[in-house]
């Protein structure tokens, strides 16, 4: 394995380097996976697209910014250090009015856009 900011031979790995790494937002990139999920950090800004997860729950860690998830009966506003869980089936909307870094938990193989696809769905990355 290789040494790099992001990922150390030991198997630690740290947020800060991962994030740097991250040069677009809304393209998340693997952090690590454990069973059968993925961590994954993500850059957000601006406005996503309506979708939902209809097999799975889509966690989301803000660790910095303010990221406002849209529903469609209310919207739901996290901060640094807030934890929201998307349930499986909602149609949501993240918008990120500022730069938000994140962390998303979701299962291996879940797509971004989740059932609505278009131009804005991204295949997953590896840091390097």
């Amino acid at each position: 394995m290789t040494d790099s900011p992001a990922r150390h031979d030991d198997g630690v790995r740290n947020l800060d380097a991962a994030l740097a790494a991250v040069d677009q937002p809304w393209q998340p990139h693997r952090l690590v996976s454990v069973n059968d999920y993925d961590v994954k950090v993500v850059k957000l800004l601006g406005e996503f697209v309506w979708h939902s997860h209809p097999e799975t729950d889509e966690l989301f860690l803000v660790l910095d910014g303010e990221l406002t998830i849209q529903l469609r009966d209310r919207d739901v506003v996290l901060g640094p250090g807030d934890v929201y869980v998307v349930p499986r089936g909602v149609e949501h909307c993240p918008r990120a009015d500022g730069e938000v870094r994140a962390v998303l938990v979701e299962p291996q193989g879940t797509v971004n856009t989740g059932d609505a696809g278009g131009h804005r769905t991204s295949a997953l990355r590896e840091l390097d």
